[in-house]
């Protein structure tokens, strides 16, 4: 079991965007249960650890726990949790490097990477709608059906990621969301990040 509670809405970088910090820091202000995933595939190990160390701050100042995407090293020296790609070593290989009161977490995208996310707190499992920041991204949308399915295959809870909105959410049976444009795209992200928290609570009432 987790030593920390999971969280119920996770904001994953966009830094593309001149304003991410500005707007992480707002959305962040909308209620416990945010986390905030900092992925930059494109940068080089010093930008990201420097970027990192950014995001540390905001998290920091808004009591969010951080998760760095898919480098180990990076997460220990910023005292951050980890999220590992589907590419990734296994969670349960992972598992052992990180201190005990550190939460995993990992992409799955078919039934075949559900059943390789034992050792995992939660999974983010996607793409279930059409990706508002990759417009480009040719892959199947799972659907509500398709996520559901993917559920039952997982030995741990999943968070739904792609395309989500707070106007589509609630289709989606999921303990959770995990967004990119969905909040930092929103003209209001504290809002769409309010509205979306509040769908995970109808869900857990």
């Amino acid at each position: 079991m987790p030593h920390r509670p999971l969280p119920r809405l996770v904001l994953i970088t966009d830094w593309s965007r001149a304003d991410l910090l500005e707007r992480l820091d707002d959305a962040l202000q909308a209620g416990p249960g945010i986390a905030v995933q900092h992925r930059h595939p494109e940068a080089t190990a010093r930008q990201f650890f420097a970027e990192g160390q950014r995001l540390r701050e905001v998290c920091a100042r808004r009591g969010a726990p951080l998760f760095v995407n898919g480098r180990l090293d990076v997460a220990l020296a910023l005292g951050a949790h980890l999220h590992l790609p589907a590419h990734a070593v296994h969670a349960r290989d992972a598992r052992p490097a990180l201190p005990p009161d550190r939460l995993l977490s990992v992409a799955v995208h078919s039934e075949h990477e559900a059943e390789a996310a034992h050792g995992a707190d939660f999974a983010l499992v996607s793409p279930v709608f059409s990706p508002g920041s990759k417009p480009t991204d040719t892959r199947q949308r799972l659907g509500a059906e398709g996520f559901a399915r993917l559920v039952d295959a997982l030995p741990c809870p999943a968070l739904a990621l792609g395309g989500i909105t707070p106007a589509n959410a609630g289709q989606v049976k999921a303990a959770g969301y995990a967004v990119i444009s969905g909040v930092l795209s929103a003209a209001e992200p504290r809002r769409a990040a309010a509205e979306l928290l509040a769908v995970t609570a109808s869900a857990a009432g």
